[in-house]
Parts: structure tokens; C-alpha cells; sequence
């Protein structure tokens, strides 16, 4: 296709657009990227799960907001997508009705394979990874997990979870203003490991093969240790250990969320989730023996856009 295109991705915990074309090289190349913390997602973890009339304000603002944005690139085609939270709503479809309304724009709701499938394609049009041959990929999101394993750059394996740290909190954390308590981290990390082994993924790669984080979790530890070092995101190592994970697991959960809240790097509306988001990410490492995860930022919205240009 000639001409950019812009991709809405509208998550369960913050919404996203990427306005992109082809790169001379056959590669996709950002013209434009952000991200608006809207969680539309709240209740998603009850057994009658229903988006809030307040979650679909936010996330009609944010989307009229980024469509706004992207529309002095004159985008050939833009796309809405939804993941977890609409996919798992009893009241999606009014959702989706409303967005039509408000936008002229219909969105595709991509089932947990779309998504992973997806999330694996942009992780190949990423140039800073093109040396891998085989790898995993784990995207944790608000409302899911998605699980790739990839054997000689093809997806192998590609399995979605419901494991997004807003789901998680919601069903664990009693009271997200506190100190995560210790027996709740260990909840959570072992229904993290278990679910993990009850489903059709599994850690079949060799030893020595890498596992790549894509979600938003991997990416604000590393804004937090940039502006620890004062140094910008793109300095920072793109490989996270799992020894940094768990030092700020540790740290974080011993501050009450307004203290969290005021942690340079950390953005105030994920402050709730993001010590659940850390113990999951903790969980998969132990049940993959994984020492660390290498960051990539060509995630679900890069895939979609590689789709579209073709």
C-alpha cells in the first residue's frame, strides 16, 4: 500500500496509535507513536464482566484524541483494533457501537490468537532484533498474556492468556492504595505459574534462546532506570534481568500507591498495577528458567501496521 497508515490499538489498560510507513528497506518506519492510559478495563476480572460507563468515556476520549493526532499524516487506511478487555465484555458490542458513532471507524476485535500472532509479527519487523532465530515473546497486558515461542523466526507456539495485570489485581489485591503484602505476590505468582502449566505453552526452545518482553511492563522498568540515571530511555539496556525485576518487585511493594505514584519513569495511572505486573513477569522467568527479556517496542500495533502495508 502507498501512503501511511495508522493503527489503533485499544488495550485493556491504555490505548495506542502508531502512524506508520514502508521503510526503503521492506521495514516499518514510525511516523508517529503514544499512548493514552485510559483503563477501560475495570471489573474485567469479574465473573460477569462489564466495561464501566466511565472506562468507555476515557477510552472514547483517547481514541478521538489519537485519530486526531494521526490525522495530519493523511493515513491511506486506519484501523481499530481491541484486545482482551472489549473481546471479554458482556457489553463490547456497545462499545464498539459507540466508537462507530462517535468516529465513523469499526473495530476489529482480534481473538487471543489474532493478537499473539500479531504481537509476533511486529516483533520480526523490529531491525534490533533481526539476529534471532529462535526466542520467545511475552506481552503482558491488562487484560492478557500473550505467550509466543519462535523457531527459526516462524511462531512455533502462540498462546493467550488471561494473566493482564489488571485482571490479576483486581482478583488478588484487596486494597491497590496499600503495600502489596507478601502472601498476595506468592498468590499470584503461583496462579501465574500454574495457568502457565495448564495451558498448551511450553518452554521447548533451547537454553540458550532468548525471551523477548514487548509489553508495557518491560518498557516503564526501563524508563524508571532512565530517569534514575538521567539518562534518556533509548540509553538505557534494552535487556532487563530478572535480578532487576525483582529489586524493583521488592521496592515497590513496600510503598503505598501515593508514594508509587511519584516514582520518576512510573506513570501515575499504571502505579496501581505495576507491582502485579512485575511479580507475573517474575513467574513466567521462573517457569522458563529465563535469566532476563529483552525489550522491543515493535509490538502489537507494528504487526498490524505490517499487515496493512502489504
Amino acid at each position: 500500500m502507498s501512503g501511511p497508515v495508522a493503527v489503533l490499538d485499544i488495550g485493556s489498560n491504555s490505548i495506542k496509535v502508531l502512524v506508520a510507513a514502508r521503510a526503503p528497506d521492506g521495514g516499518v518506519t514510525a511516523l508517529k507513536s503514544r499512548t493514552i492510559d485510559a483503563r477501560i478495563s475495570a471489573g474485567i476480572s469479574k465473573s460477569d464482566p462489564r466495561l464501566s460507563e466511565e472506562g468507555m468515556a476515557r477510552g472514547l476520549d483517547a481514541i478521538a484524541a489519537l485519530l486526531a493526532e494521526a490525522a495530519p499524516f493523511a493515513p491511506a487506511r486506519t484501523v481499530l483494533v481491541a484486545t482482551s478487555a472489549v473481546r471479554d465484555a458482556r457489553n463490547g458490542p456497545d462499545f464498539r457501537v459507540r466508537v462507530s458513532a462517535a468516529t465513523g471507524h469499526e473495530i476489529r476485535i482480534l481473538t487471543g490468537e489474532e493478537e499473539a500472532n500479531l504481537i509476533g509479527r511486529g516483533l520480526t519487523s523490529d531491525p534490533a532484533l533481526a539476529e534471532l532465530r529462535d526466542f520467545y515473546v511475552f506481552d503482558l497486558g491488562g487484560g492478557s498474556l500473550e505467550c509466543l515461542a519462535f523457531r527459526d523466526r516462524r511462531v512455533e507456539q502462540a498462546v493467550s492468556l488471561q494473566l493482564g495485570c489488571v485482571r490479576l489485581t483486581e482478583k488478588f489485591v484487596a486494597d491497590p492504595t496499600q503495600p502489596l503484602a507478601s502472601v498476595t505476590a506468592v498468590a499470584i505468582a503461583s496462579h501465574t505459574r500454574q495457568l502457565l502449566a495448564e495451558s498448551a505453552f511450553r518452554f521447548s526452545l533451547p537454553a540458550s534462546a532468548t525471551a523477548v518482553g514487548s509489553g508495557g511492563t518491560v518498557s516503564t522498568v526501563r524508563a524508571i532506570a532512565a530517569a534514575r540515571a538521567g539518562i534518556t530511555f533509548e540509553q538505557t539496556d534494552s535487556n532487563v534481568t530478572v535480578a532487576q525485576l525483582d529489586s524493583l518487585a521488592s521496592a515497590l511493594a513496600a510503598l503505598p500507591l501515593v508514594d508509587r505514584r511519584k516514582i520518576p519513569g512510573l506513570p501515575p495511572p499504571r502505579a496501581d498495577v505495576f507491582p502485579t505486573a512485575l511479580v507475573t513477569l517474575l513467574a513466567v522467568a521462573q517457569a522458563g528458567s529465563l535469566p532476563a527479556f529483552r525489550n522491543s517496542l515493535h509490538n502489537l500495533r507494528y504487526g498490524l501496521a505490517a499487515e496493512l502495508l502489504g
